[in-house]
């Protein structure tokens, strides 16, 4: 699934993930080789295993900590499949739709100061789009607007593969979608739902969606690696591995390279360039409550369940799926309950994991989009092994 492989990649990925973590929790001393090391061991052996498969160059994976623990920041591999620079920790991604918690809370933001609210139906503030007037802004951010997404349209992924430069607009966007049938008010995965949340955004502060990203969330959390394209720093896309395409969607461009910041398809729905640092900064921020008030921070975290598009307050392991607002929590088979996401774009995967019981987050980016078959959330399973075997207590000085 194009910019988020969320579902598919927690449902069937995480869960072979927990089929080999049964020890996971098994505290044990490892009295000579630091946990960077053995991550690093980790991060080699998938990069042996996968790179050539799902043609990436590049892995890296930031650890971090609720408490005064080091960071850790571990990365293998090269910026360019066949050659280029070591990959680093000062590397930025393509983040896909781990975009989409910022449009939410943008929203939700804008609802705390009493611009709009969740309940608004599409008639108030997108009229152009009469066929949708009934959804509200709260099912477009659940996923259950019943509006079909436009990246999933032939139209739409040919004129990506003749131009990935291309220069989308909103409108154009969603145009690919615009005449088709409304769905029902179920929960189905659309990309649609996060334009038109972005346009909202844009229409109730009278101001630019990349402003008030910059204004909210990227300036007063100090995200220095966060931007919006085309709105970056020049040196942007030299700090990026290149995003590799493996999508058959785009045959122009399988196993091919694309241009680092051509994201202006994706936008509030997955347009987001940033670096692990900022990402785990971000997540703890998100997930600490710092962004919103208390009833906002709610909204954000009430959940739909994936598997029957109810109302849940939380996820079982016989329900274990439940999406939020851009968020989404996941009933882990050994780590317990954890919110996950991982964001694709056509060339990048970025994939992150909190722990609310010790509010640790795992961080984990490559530079290749795969479909089915995602081994990332295998990999996190493993550095969550490990983590747990060396009882998290990284070695060494603390990697900025």
């Amino acid at each position: 699934m194009v910019l988020a492989t969320v579902t598919a990649a927690v449902i069937s990925g995480m869960t072979m993930v927990g089929r080999g973590l049964d020890v996971a929790h098994a505290e044990v001393e490892r009295p000579a080789r630091s946990v960077t090391a053995s991550l690093q061991s980790d991060l080699g052996k998938y990069l042996d295993v996968q790179g050539a498969k799902d043609h990436f160059s590049a892995v890296s994976l930031r650890v971090t900590y609720a408490d005064q623990r080091p960071d850790i920041s571990v990365g293998a591999g090269t910026t360019r499949y066949g050659g280029g620079r070591p990959v680093t920790d000062k590397a930025l991604w393509q983040i896909g739709s781990n975009t989409k918690a910022f449009t939410s809370v943008l929203l939700l933001q804008l609802e705390a100061e009493g611009k709009l609210s969740l309940r608004d139906k599409l008639g108030k503030w997108l009229p152009q789009y009469p066929a949708w007037r009934d959804v509200t802004i709260k099912q477009l951010l659940s996923m259950t607007s019943g509006i079909p997404s436009y990246t999933e349209q032939s139209a739409f992924l040919e004129d990506l593969d003749a131009d990935p430069s291309k220069r989308f607009t909103l409108e154009r966007l969603v145009s690919y979608v615009k005449g088709l049938p409304l769905g029902s008010a179920k929960y189905e995965y659309s990309n649609t739902n996060y334009l038109l949340a972005q346009m909202i955004v844009e229409r109730a502060s009278h101001d630019t969606y990349s402003d008030q990203l910059a204004e909210r969330i990227i300036e007063p959390l100090g995200l220095n690696d966060t931007c919006l394209p085309p709105d970056c720093p020049p040196d942007t896309a030299s700090r990026m591995p290149t995003p590799y395409s493996t999508h058959s969607v785009l045959p122009k461009h399988f196993n091919k390279s694309l241009p680092p910041l051509g994201l202006s398809w994706a936008q509030g729905a997955g347009g987001l360039v940033s670096s692990l640092k900022d990402m785990t900064a971000w997540d703890q921020a998100l997930y600490s409550g710092r962004l919103l008030p208390a009833a906002q921070q709610r909204e954000l975290e009430t959940l739909v369940s994936a598997k029957t598009s109810k109302p849940i307050k939380t996820v079982t392991a016989d329900d274990p799926l439940g999406f939020g607002l851009g968020v989404v929590k996941y009933a882990h088979p050994v780590a317990g309950t954890v919110w996950f996401y991982e964001g694709a774009t056509f060339g990048s995967r970025v994939l992150h994991m909190y722990l609310p019981k010790s509010g640790m987050i795992i961080a984990i980016a490559v530079n290749s989009a795969v479909g089915e078959g995602d081994t990332l959330p295998d990999l996190a399973g493993n550095v969550y092994k490990t983590l747990s075997a060396h009882k998290a207590k990284p070695l060494g000085p603390r990697h900025q």
